[in-house]
């Protein structure tokens, strides 16, 4: 079952035009990135990696192990801006990587093959 949705996603849609027309305020910046963090739930749905977006938030999606107790074996961690430029293609998986932008560790934490978000991109 996929996670239940929290984000309206016309206003996520918003959220995400607003931010790449550098007009968004910081609710809406959250706002973009809890909706883009829920699209990639819905993309890849799963539990074996937790991507994290501190402070706006946080997901577990892609198939494969559960994890259920202490520090998941497969992380993914990054800034806002770093986050919201991956889903929309205006910065690369291995870029923000090779440049310490983007913390990933374990066997399923690479995302390059999920991001960027079509919902995101066609904003």
């Amino acid at each position: 079952m996929p996670p239940r949705r929290r984000t309206d996603p016309a206003a996520g849609r918003a959220a995400v035009g607003a931010w790449l027309r550098g007009e968004a305020a910081r609710r809406e910046t959250t706002t973009a990135v809890r909706f883009t963090l829920e699209e990639l739930a819905d993309v890849a749905p799963g539990n074996a990696v937790e991507v994290r977006v501190p402070p706006a938030g946080a997901v577990q999606a892609v198939p494969g192990p559960r994890h259920t107790r202490g520090t998941p074996p497969n992380v993914v961690e990054t800034d806002v801006e770093t986050w919201l430029g991956l889903v929309t293609g205006r910065v690369t998986w291995d870029d923000a990587v090779a440049d310490g932008r983007v913390r990933a560790s374990g066997e399923r934490a690479d995302l390059s093959g999920l991001l960027p978000l079509q919902a995101a991109r066609d904003r």
